[in-house]
């Protein structure tokens, strides 16, 4: 039995702190509000919470443009707040991950604000300054990814928003600012880190312009050979991870930005990060096949190369779930793909708000802040629809605030609710609360080999997870119609069910729709 290990065992949980709970009435949510709810967080079962950013930030992209990355913005509170809910975590055996955006900042930055005031500071390069736009290169939220600088008389390069200007990670004195930031949360008890868009902090030395292709906006019209996954990346990665093995146990997971099967080995291994994304389980459709394609592409990895899975459903800028794959207010679908994400040899990330089956909000034109949203509406109408307040009761505000939440409360909140949830045995709350107990129980769960089961209907995903001295059988019927199929041969009982009590009488089946059955051997 391999002993319990917090990321790779564990169930990490994303909260987007301005959305989770509002102690003080500003609308916005807060460390104090995480603290309050570690009891809940509990009860469901998570062992880490992934905390987006709440460093100080202008807002031009809700806490991915940061002024300051070695304190908290007072909205949300005080590095006392800060330090008194990691205690009060690790005291409920709940790690702390933080997000770190260290490719860019917000042009409030002190270091922006001394690098562009003139040519001969001391953090004149700090960031990449060119007297001439030298290459194509585009920005990710739209427009051209260099913009003058009256002041400076330059041009700088973003990736993202012009309020968002790019380090120079070239810079040595750049690099140790960096780490330092590490190191700083490091000692103040954190247990990992995300690292937002890693792989894009360095850009070619050269700064050519990149090749161009076939798409629909200019920044997915280039082939993206030059502002990112340079080779120098590498080397920094493996920095990193030295000062975070001085620590015991802590973590690394990188955002792959344009993720690959070639990036994800590039960038992972025991010299350089525990763990990166690979988007394609969270944009699969409802169909058993391209989820499986997906999760076959991590299993290949795996075997190959030792890297441990990981599998997300949605974050703080997709679509949740429950949107893209329910039928209307529904939780059968979602329970389906709930119990595929927490019956997987991998990592499992839930969003805030997944456990309850929160859909996104609908908001009109002039209600979007997001800047995606606001650039190219109707067609790319931002992330402000998975990012609404957490649905705690059917209060005013879903108990979330008592003044006028930054974003509005989906209407659904008087009926879909944590208090609701809690009571009704059969809710969304409790069909996840439950697997995830039975995750920590059973290391079969966790390590178990996965063996797909090929004889079966189209619409049903079957698997076995194989342990040592025990085999559970995981049967997903993702159609609207029952299913029958033949058992594979052994003695099975029933592990996890909502639709059944009596025992397995026979090697056929028939599933009900959307059932989600496990079977353990006798």
């Amino acid at each position: 039995m391999k002993e319990f290990l917090w990321w790779r065992d564990g169930v990490i949980y994303q909260i987007y702190p301005r959305s989770f709970l509002d102690t003080t009435g500003n609308g916005l949510g807060d460390l104090a509000g995480i603290t309050a709810k570690l009891d809940y967080l509990a009860e469901l079962g998570v062992d880490a919470l992934w905390l987006s950013p709440f460093y100080p930030t202008p807002d031009a992209d809700f806490g991915y443009d940061i002024s300051d990355h070695v304190d908290l913005d007072t909205r949300f509170g005080s590095l006392a707040d800060f330090d008194i809910l990691v205690e009060a975590s690790h005291r409920r055996g709940i790690r702390i991950v933080l997000d770190l955006v260290l490719n860019h900042t917000s042009d409030q930055h002190a270091w922006f604000q001394e690098s562009s005031a003139n040519k001969t500071n001391p953090k004149e390069d700090w960031y990449l300054w060119q007297d001439e736009i030298p290459n194509n290169w585009e920005g990710v939220f739209g427009g051209k990814a260099w913009t003058w600088n009256e002041q400076r008389g330059q041009y700088y390069y973003h990736m993202f928003l012009k309020e968002q200007p790019d380090v120079n990670w070239r810079n040595p004195e750049v690099r140790k600012a960096q780490m330092d930031v590490v190191r700083f949360w490091l000692e103040r008890g954190v247990d990992g880190f995300r690292l937002d868009v890693f792989n894009v902090y360095f850009k070619d030395d050269q700064l050519r312009s990149n090749p161009k292709k076939m798409g629909r906006r200019a920044f997915e019209r280039q082939i993206h050979l030059y502002d990112g996954d340079q080779p120098e990346m590498e080397g920094v990665l493996k920095e990193m991870r030295t000062l975070l093995d001085t620590y015991p146990e802590r973590y690394a997971v990188g955002e792959t930005f344009f993720a690959t099967r070639e990036k994800i080995l590039r960038y992972n291994g025991e010299t350089k990060l525990h763990a990166a994304f690979d988007f394609a389980f969270l944009w699969s459709k409802y169909r058993p096949q391209q989820l499986l394609k997906a999760i076959n592409n991590w299993e290949e990895l795996a075997e190959e190369t030792g890297l441990w899975p990981n599998y997300v459903l949605s974050n703080h800028d997709t679509p949740r779930p429950a949107t893209r794959h329910a039928k209307g207010e529904s939780d059968a679908r979602t329970k389906v793909m709930m119990a595929l994400l927490l019956t997987m040899r991998g990592t499992p990330f839930l969003y805030y708000g997944e456990e309850i089956g929160m859909r996104d909000i609908s908001l009109k034109r002039s209600e979007i802040m997001d800047p995606p949203g606001k650039k190219y509406w109707p067609f790319n109408k931002g992330r402000d629809g998975c990012r609404s307040p957490m649905q705690w009761d059917e209060s005013k505000n879903a108990g979330f605030s008592d003044g006028k939440p930054w974003l509005p409360v989906h209407p659904n909140h008087q009926k879909r609710n944590v208090s609701a949830q809690q009571k009704d045995e059969n809710s969304i709350f409790n069909f996840t609360r439950k697997l995830i107990a039975l995750r920590k129980e059973y290391e079969t769960l966790r390590h178990g080999k996965f063996i797909h089961l090929e004889d079966m209907p189209r619409d049903v995903l079957a698997y076995l997870r194989e342990g040592d001295d025990e085999r559970i059988l995981v049967l997903l019927n993702f159609s609207q119609k029952k299913q029958q199929m033949d058992l594979p041969s052994n003695s099975w009982e029933i592990f996890f069910s909502e639709e059944r009590q009596e025992m397995l009488e026979t090697d056929q089946i028939s599933l009900v729709p959307n059932e989600v059955l496990l079977l353990k051997t006798k």
